[in-house]
């Protein structure tokens, strides 16, 4: 935010230089557009400078024009002599000069030729304003804030009707300083005043004065401020500076509608955005949504295919109740981690899907694997798609395993109760069908008997 627009200040410094010379044809029209105001001000009509001091002054402005900026130096450095020179006539000069310095980037001789300008005690008000001005733009330039402010409240004491333009240019140096309560009253008024005389106001003030409320923490009126920007210039970032608003004040709806909005815009645009844009649909328990979202983009290329994202996806489809849908996705995320965890989660797809010997050979991989946070929850989903076999003893050799932590030790001991109570029943069939085979066997003996007979 550092002033830098170079054009408008040599622009400005030529009107003041075309302002003092006497006998020139902008002179004269300045003057005249300028009359009323030093009428108002009682100031003095402008001293005419020397015939002499004129020739020379019109010798350094032929040298400019034809871009000999040294030459046109040369001959300002041996005119400027302060015991022969009225003060009119320093005035003269010393604008001269400083335009010169700054026509060759050297600041800092500018800066030197405007303050002795300044000091001088017949300067005219209007002069002394427009000089102050340049000065305050220069020091900016120059990254000397401090004095630039100085220059600038001076500024604003001899202007009685500023334009928009140096409230703005106030507001820049209090973001140098650091100063950002204060940087919100400059920029209020440069907007005041800009409607005041019909004039727009400009897409960047609001950006200025959206990060003076945003280094004051204040997220009420960012947010507030990027509604607006977003009302006049709709542009992806400030849809996402009102998502970033709408998070720091907790309105987690708001934050979704904003980057909902961006996204139906076709403003997203890297993998990171759709990634978030897909973890807020499954906060707002619209997992379907992400991922559809995530699918297409991974299917694109638009989203890396990755283990983190794969895992994401997988999740969406589960969160959906899609769980045949989660099986690839959580396959190739099981596939490329060096952990278990997605390889018992690919098993409890598998076991929620009625597929139990992919449920066991997965959930067996993920415990191989290691590295899980819960064992006993993999151990437990082992015993139920074991016992979904109606392989009991394996199956209760993995709730034994369970039973181990305390946390699990209820559930692991009801499944192997249910096993018992499952072997036993079916124990109690076989002995019954045994039994019923051995009568249905006498029976069929004592029917060949009596026919034998």
């Amino acid at each position: 935010m550092i002033f830098n627009n170079r054009m408008s200040l040599r622009v400005c410094l030529v009107v003041v230089i075309a302002m003092l010379m006497s006998g020139s044809a902008l002179a004269q029209k300045a003057k005249k557009q300028e009359r009323a105001i030093r009428d108002q001000q009682k100031t003095k009509q402008a001293q005419a400078v020397s015939k002499e001091v004129y020739s020379q002054i019109e010798k350094a402005q032929e040298l400019l024009d034809e871009n000999d900026d040294v030459g046109a130096l040369r001959v300002m450095n041996r005119l400027y002599n302060p015991d022969k020179l009225t003060e009119y006539e320093q005035v003269n000069v010393l604008n001269y000069l400083g335009f010169i310095y700054y026509n060759m980037d050297d600041i800092a001789n500018a800066m030197r030729s405007y303050e002795k300008q300044l000091l001088i005690p017949s300067l005219e008000p209007q002069t002394a304003k427009m000089t102050t001005y340049t000065l305050a733009q220069l020091n900016m330039m120059e990254e000397r804030y401090g004095r630039a402010l100085q220059l600038l409240n001076n500024w604003f004491i001899l202007e009685t009707n500023p334009a928009p333009e140096p409230f703005i240019l106030k507001a820049q140096v209090l973001y140098q300083l650091d100063r950002f309560a204060q940087m919100v009253e400059p920029i209020e008024n440069a907007m005041r005043v800009a409607r005041k005389r019909e004039k727009p106001v400009k897409e960047d003030w609001y950006v200025l004065l959206n990060f003076a409320y945003f280094m004051q923490e204040d997220f009420r009126k960012v947010r507030d401020i990027q509604k607006t920007l977003l009302e006049n210039w709709p542009k992806k970032r400030y849809w996402f500076s009102l998502a970033g608003a709408y998070t720091e004040l907790g309105e987690d709806q708001n934050l979704i509608a904003a980057y909902d909005a961006a996204y139906t815009q076709g403003m997203l645009d890297k993998e990171s955005e759709y990634v978030t844009m897909a973890q807020l649909y499954m906060q707002r328990e619209v997992p379907y949504k992400a991922a559809i979202l995530l699918h297409e983009r991974m299917n694109n290329g638009t989203i890396t295919k990755n283990e983190k994202n794969y895992r994401l996806l997988s999740q969406a489809w589960q969160m959906s109740q899609e769980d045949e849908r989660a099986i690839p996705a959580l396959t190739q995320a099981a596939r490329l981690s060096d952990d278990g965890e997605l390889d018992i989660r690919l098993g409890n797809a598998y076991l929620n899907l009625g597929k139990y010997d992919d449920c066991v050979k997965s959930v067996r991989t993920g415990i191989r694997k290691g590295d899980l946070k819960h064992p006993d929850n993999a151990q437990i989903s082992l015993g139920m798609c074991l016992y979904n076999l109606r392989k009991y003893s394996d199956a209760k050799s993995a709730f034994r395993k369970s039973a181990r932590v305390e946390k699990s030790r209820r559930i692991s001991n009801q499944w192997m109760r249910v096993i018992d109570a499952e072997t036993d029943r079916n124990e109690q069939i076989r002995l019954a069908q045994e039994a019923a085979r051995k009568k249905r066997a006498e029976v069929d003996a004592r029917r060949a008997a009596a026919n034998r007979v």
